[in-house]
């Protein structure tokens, strides 16, 4: 018997194990390029000294576990915070975020997000925090899949 799923697609169970490639078994020790500590949004300061004249990489949780390079392709000489649109409680990231970015005079801003329609609202905080900064820096927005592919 199937089961339909009612509710957010993003929360539907997905089997991505047939999905992987044959090289997939391989163990590659992959480098951390993890600069500083914490990355949770709401632990972060904004004063702190990894902010300054920095490219900041706004994260949503899951994309470091779904995308294999993330390491690589994304956080390789970033400062990093992380969240979940859906699941965290929101309201202070747009001014944190700005607050970060005002004080870190940060260079640029780049989301990386989860295809599923509840992350989305990642980017729209980010531009939020650029606006209230005052600060006319780009934001770069990269979309990945829950097979771990960029978009």
């Amino acid at each position: 018997m199937e089961t339909k799923f009612c509710g957010c697609p993003g929360s539907a169970a997905r089997d991505l194990r047939g999905l992987k490639g044959k090289n997939s078994a391989k163990k590659v020790r992959q480098k951390s390029e993890l600069g500083q500590w914490p990355v949770q949004l709401h632990l972060v300061g904004p004063g702190a000294t990894y902010f300054e004249d920095a490219d900041l990489l706004i994260a949503a949780d899951c994309t470091a576990f779904a995308c294999g390079s993330f390491h690589s392709d994304f956080l390789k000489g970033r400062a990093v915070v992380i969240g979940c649109p859906k699941l965290d409680e929101t309201e202070s990231y747009a001014g944190k975020l700005a607050e970060i970015i005002r004080q870190g005079n940060a260079k640029t801003v780049t989301v990386v997000h989860m295809e599923v329609p509840c992350c989305y609202g990642l980017r729209q905080i980010a531009e939020e925090a650029v606006r209230l900064s005052g600060k006319n820096i780009p934001v770069h927005t990269h979309v990945i899949t829950v097979a771990g592919e960029k978009l």
